[in-house]
């Protein structure tokens, strides 16, 4: 699994030994297509890394409604602003292939933190420059489209 995070853009100038604390704390499960790993409105602190698998992020799952924001592979993560902000998830998400997840909760975060400092400073920066990346993105989505 450190392989796979060192892999991961936001876990870029991280040390192997902060990695290895995160990882220590974390979490891997096996989902099945079509499985709600998080829910709108619930209250989360756990941010997910995808192993393998597919796997989208949508608004009001199972309305009329509904709206798939995005999707996210292997290699990549979402959940991340409960780490963050401790506010109910912002949208669900689901499976759309069988995955493998990794769970990183904010306890995980803040025992680095308080062992490491300066790799918890370096993996929060990397975290909001992946967060500005998204935000950019959605922006010239919706421009493109009015």
């Amino acid at each position: 699994m450190r392989l796979l995070l060192k892999g991961v853009p936001v876990f870029a100038g991280v040390e192997e030994a902060a990695i290895d604390l995160l990882l220590e704390e974390s979490k891997r499960d096996l989902y099945p297509a079509g499985a709600v790993i998080v829910r709108e409105g619930e209250n989360g602190n756990c941010m997910y890394l995808i192993e393998s698998g597919t796997v989208r992020i949508v608004k009001n799952l199972g309305r009329e409604d509904e709206c798939e924001i995005t999707r996210f592979g292997g290699g990549e993560f979402f959940g991340e602003t409960c780490i963050l902000e401790p506010y109910p998830r912002s949208s669900t998400a689901q499976t759309v292939t069988a995955s493998t997840l990794i769970g990183i909760s904010s306890f995980a975060f803040h025992h680095l933190y308080q062992r490491m400092p300066a790799q918890h400073s370096i993996l929060l920066l990397n975290i909001a420059r992946d967060l500005c990346r998204r935000l950019r993105r959605i922006d010239e989505t919706f421009a493109a489209k009015h």
